[in-house]
């Protein structure tokens, strides 16, 4: 969605939409009402919609992109431009400016003039948005593209000028003041976990303003607009998030962005503008969420009228509004009832023999992400219609967490993982008008497969739709900009295989890996393990490829999945490593905070209900030690924290028994036998004791 420039006298600025019917909807406000002005007809579905024009006067021509083909429409709905880019696959980020249209699907990037090719570009992982600095204030072209992983990449003509490392994955990339700021060389940018930035693109190098941290686990930034919402002379940043969140962002004397304004919304944000729509003088903050609601935040004031007698009345406009809705809400009522009416209609004709169901088709919207800050995937799934019903089967152990955002009732079926192979079976059934379920899981490093989810919508005949995420090897890794050289071991593979072969290996191993096979002859990934924060480097090529890891266990798994896809493709692999004394007792170090937190919080909320019955008995905790007083003052936390955690600490004792029978492996002892002992000293922890059994051992 964008909001076309007024133009002469007209305050109020007209409403341009696209959506996945292929359908271009341009209308504004009056009265309350929408007033359309052209609806083009339906098509492909729609990708991207931007404005352009020529440089200089307001951008009123509307451009949009379906499959591989380009359209453009005035700002009275007349078509004046069909342009195929004949990609193989379809156009997904696009940015028009002056004569000049960017556009890029998946991996690649081009660059027309005059719809003449100009520039193209190969990038090494998936573009995710695309942008040019302000051409008349900077002088010369510059594209950036939004690459998946974790750069934006600043081209020159078909090359890379140089790239810009940033915290997350981004996906959405905004002009500042949506002119690049003084210099037109500031881009704002947002990623997939969260977190906002701002960042100078100057021709010597990128230089970091400032970048906004996702503390309190909002939702992935979606998309990011610039606009004077407040009125104080200062464009403000605004922000909307795949958890339905819009923010408001005000830059301080700083230039520090400080929060002003938050409103949440049922659905996820695709697109936001600032503006004026729907009255004179009163600016709005316009969003389009995943099911195709157009909402206005306005900055009129929302007040009652003193009447006579101070009696509280409601102005005239606002009696005229609420009489509106009562007319719709009237309507939506006279439409169900004919819905019922029909749905009853159906169920008789479909008892007949000739009778044909016809099953109603519904698109889903779903991301799997790892999350960094507690190393869990999250799955949001979103539907365009309600969800009845979501059934979720893994065929891997996995643990679900609680996330607060869901109010669905979720219950659990027995599985029998030996003979069906199911590590889970649970069913969440949802309440009414629910269309956006957010999941979170962990999973175990080695252990690898298949977690699906069924969902069901509430629709009429009832349908279901399948959802495969792949658990993979070593899937708590995240790809990282680079590693420390703490004690590493080592791992070597070399034989017959192709660059094609072991990279697809390493996709099947680890996540965020970019599916297509990288240009050139050789490759370095370096990665973190989000839960332990140990480190990973993978250099390959044709024939040979190494990893380095402080963590025995990550060298172990590799090891053992890289033979089996090797064996299936019969292919004769060579293996050599080296094993690093100094890299346990570093990883045992690494592991020692988290399991020291998790026993001191096991032990508190043992202590809570005997401390309570010791409280009712007394009549009050006065007498109590001030530690005990705190457990009971923070019970509540303790409790709902130890609640969000489970088996968190058989997960730790997990991973040091892997640690401490990979160690041994890698000598050719087998030590399972010492198991008992191990666990007899992680019931009494203690790091010193422990290193000392993994040395003596």
């Amino acid at each position: 969605m964008k909001l076309l420039p007024t133009v002469g006298r007209k305050a109020t600025q007209k409403v341009v939409v696209a959506d996945h019917d292929g359908v271009v909807t341009c209308f504004g406000m009056k009265k309350g009402e929408a007033v359309p002005v052209f609806k083009s007809l339906p098509g492909q579905k729609i990708s991207r919609l931007e404005l352009g024009g020529a440089l200089g006067p307001p951008q009123e021509k509307i451009f949009v992109s379906s499959g591989s083909e380009v359209s453009g429409y005035t700002k009275k709905g007349k078509q004046f431009l069909t342009f195929e880019a004949y990609l193989t696959e379809s156009i997904n980020a696009m940015h028009v400016s002056g004569a000049d249209l960017f556009v890029c699907a998946s991996y690649i990037y081009n660059h027309y003039c005059d719809c003449k090719d100009q520039d193209y570009y190969l990038s090494g992982d998936k573009i995710n948005d695309v942008l040019c600095l302000h051409v008349e204030t900077v002088g010369h072209i510059v594209p950036i593209l939004a690459c998946q992983d974790r750069v934006l990449r600043v081209l020159q003509g078909s090359d890379l000028q140089y790239h810009v490392e940033v915290p997350g994955p981004p996906t959405v990339l905004e002009l500042l003041n949506r002119d690049g700021g003084k210099g037109g060389e500031e881009v704002l940018y947002g990623t997939a976990d969260g977190k906002l930035g701002l960042v100078q693109i100057t021709k010597s190098g990128p230089i970091t303003s400032w970048e906004l941290d996702n503390e309190k686990k909002k939702g992935g930034v979606l998309c990011i607009d610039t606009f004077d919402i407040v009125g104080d002379g200062v464009k403000d940043i605004l922000v909307g998030r795949d958890d339905g969140t819009v923010e408001v962002y005000g830059l301080d004397s700083s230039n520090e962005p400080t929060l002003r304004f938050e409103n949440v919304l049922s659905e996820s944000v695709t697109s936001i503008q600032g503006g004026c729509v729907g009255k004179e003088m009163y600016d709005e903050v316009l969003t389009t969420t995943y099911t195709g609601w157009v909402s206005g935040l306005t900055t009129e004031p929302q007040q009652m009228v003193a009447g006579p007698g101070d009696e509280i009345k409601m102005s005239r406009e606002t009696q005229g509004k609420v009489a509106a809705l009562r007319y719709y809400t009237s309507e939506l009522e006279q439409l169900q009832v004919k819905v019922l009416q029909g749905r009853e209609k159906y169920q008789q004709s479909s008892q007949s023999s000739t009778a044909l169901s016809a099953v109603p088709v519904f698109s889903i919207n779903d991301k799997f992400t790892l999350s960094q800050d507690d190393a869990s995937y999250s799955l949001t799934l979103e539907v365009q219609t309600a969800i009845d019903n979501l059934l979720l089967q893994s065929d891997v152990p996995i643990d679900l967490l609680d996330v607060d955002k869901n109010s669905a009732v979720v219950s659990f079926s027995e599985c029998d993982s030996e003979s069906n192979g199911n590590f889970l079976l649970a069913t969440y059934r949802c309440q009414a008008n629910t269309t956006r379920l957010e999941l979170k899981v962990r999973s175990i490093e080695g252990q690898y497969g298949t977690l699906q989810a069924y969902v069901t919508p509430r629709l009429q005949p009832k349908t279901c739709q399948v959802r495969q995420y792949q658990i993979k090897p070593l899937s708590l890794h995240q790809r990282t900009h680079a590693i420390d050289q703490d004690p590493m071991n080592t791992l070597r593979l070399t034989g017959q295989f192709s660059f094609a072969e072991i990279h697809s290996w390493i996709v099947f191993c680890l996540p965020e890996v970019p599916e297509k096979t990288p240009a050139g002859d050789s490759i370095t990934f370096h990665f973190q393990n989000t839960f332990l924060g140990t480190q990973l480097e993978a250099t390959y090529c044709k024939g040979e490829a190494n990893f380095k890891s402080d963590n025995i266990s990550t060298i172990s798994i590799l090891k053992d999945v890289l033979s089996k896809e090797a064996t299936k493709r019969k292919i004769n692999l060579n293996i050599s490593y080296e094993v690093n004394e100094d890299s346990v007792s570093h990883t045992l170090r690494m592991i020692h905070p988290k399991l020291e937190y998790q026993l001191i919080l096991a032990k508190k909320v043992q202590l809570i209900d005997a401390l309570k019955e010791l409280q009712v008995h007394e009549g009050n905790a006065d007498f109590l030690i001030p530690e005990y007083r705190s457990i009971l003052d923070e019970s509540a936390q303790l409790l709902e924290e130890y609640k969000k955690q489970p088996a968190h600490l058989e997960r730790l004792y997990g991973m040091i028994t892997d640690l401490f029978i990979d160690k041994f492996k890698f000598k050719g002892q087998n030590v399972k036998t010492k198991v008992s002992q191990l666990l007899a000293i992680l019931n009494n922890y203690e790091l010193d004791s422990l290193m000392e059994f993994f040395s003596e051992a």
